[in-house]
């Protein structure tokens, strides 16, 4: 237990700087993208800067094994972060840092208490859009018969491709875009049906207590009603009997008659 409580004291208290870290990795992916001919100094400190988040997120979980109480039921119930810690050593690419990173990013943001599904969902989606677009561009802009070729292209169809729309004006031409292609549209898919569903489950508790406060006021209506019809029945039994005698109203009302 007191292993248990030492890592969810970890875990609160890494998550703001870690999520901060995550906006530092958003900023060093960007920049190389979409300033490709910023000096070589300024490429060397985004790709240092993409490595060092990833080691601080691959350090965030080592240590939130080694504070696990039960450390192999701890990796089978987070795959996800084990896959995204071992991602990037199969292979030096800027893209499996990407897709490492975002999952570690999305893993503790669901952890956060404050954080609720509609700001997730959100986030996600704007998360997806951005860096979808972002790594379909650094692939496709230099491919020969590339369509997608400025950032407003790739934003373009990272939203039609998102929304399962797609026009077909811009598509990728490369083996590693299609790729891309095929992991936002299932993801796109899965966020706007949860989207979805969280609309659909809003309209749906709202019909259900604006139905249950229309039956209190039925049933209250319902028993207004019995106690009337009660009332009455009790009355009309009774009869005359029941009711309060009238005093006489005139000018010898209230003076007795002489007796004869």
């Amino acid at each position: 237990m007191k292993q248990q409580t030492t890592q969810v004291r970890w875990e609160r208290r890494t998550q703001n700087p870690l999520l901060a870290l995550a906006l530092a990795f958003a900023v060093a992916y960007t920049v190389p993208i979409v300033a490709p001919d910023a000096p070589s100094g300024v490429h060397r400190a985004c790709a240092w800067t993409e490595w060092m988040v990833w080691g601080a997120f691959a350090l965030d979980y080592v240590v939130r094994l080694a504070l696990a109480p039960a450390k192999w039921l701890f990796v089978r119930s987070h795959p996800l972060d084990l896959l995204a810690v071992l991602l990037p050593l199969a292979r030096p690419l800027r893209l499996l840092r990407l897709v490492s990173t975002l999952l570690l990013v999305g893993r503790r943001a669901r952890m956060a208490p404050q954080i609720t599904l509609t700001a997730y969902v959100g986030g996600a989606v704007v998360g997806l859009l951005m860096f979808g677009s972002l790594a379909v561009l650094e692939v496709e802009r230099d491919a020969p018969g590339g369509n997608i070729k400025t950032l407003g292209d790739a934003v373009w169809w990272s939203f039609t491709t998102m929304t399962t729309v797609g026009y077909g004006d811009h598509s990728p031409t490369t083996g590693l875009g299609r790729v891309l292609a095929v992991g936002l549209m299932l993801s796109g898919i899965a966020l706007l049906g949860v989207v979805t569903a969280n609309i659909a489950a809003w309209f749906i508790s709202r019909f259900e207590r604006d139905d249950v406060e229309e039956r209190r006021q039925t049933a209250l209506l319902e028993a207004l009603t019995r106690e009337v019809k009660e009332l009455r029945a009790e009355v009309g039994r009774l009869g005359p009997e029941a009711s309060p005698a009238v005093p006489q109203q005139g000018p010898g009302a209230g003076l007795s008659s002489p007796t004869p």
